[in-house]
């Protein structure tokens, strides 16, 4: 089907220089994008990265890595 949308300048330049390096078409690159737009946050961005280990210890017992005060509090406090 074909649709008539308008395009940021700037967005469209950075979409045909990733269709170009891809080597695909400008069309394909608008369809991947909008099917991850669709799948949602999970498919697109696949698995979190790994949390990472210092010394092979990684996150000390009790620390809850979700709670970023916590976290700049015991940062804060340590020599």
């Amino acid at each position: 089907m074909k649709v008539t949308i308008d395009v940021d300048d700037k967005l469209l330049r950075s979409v045909k220089v990733h269709a170009a390096g891809e080597r695909m078409t400008l069309k394909a690159a608008f369809e991947q994008a909008l099917r991850q737009l669709l799948a949602g946050p999970a498919a697109a961005g696949g698995d979190a990265p790994p949390t990472p280990m210092f010394d092979g210890r990684g996150a000390q017992w009790g620390v809850d890595l979700s709670n970023s005060t916590a976290l700049r509090n015991i940062m804060d406090a340590e020599p």
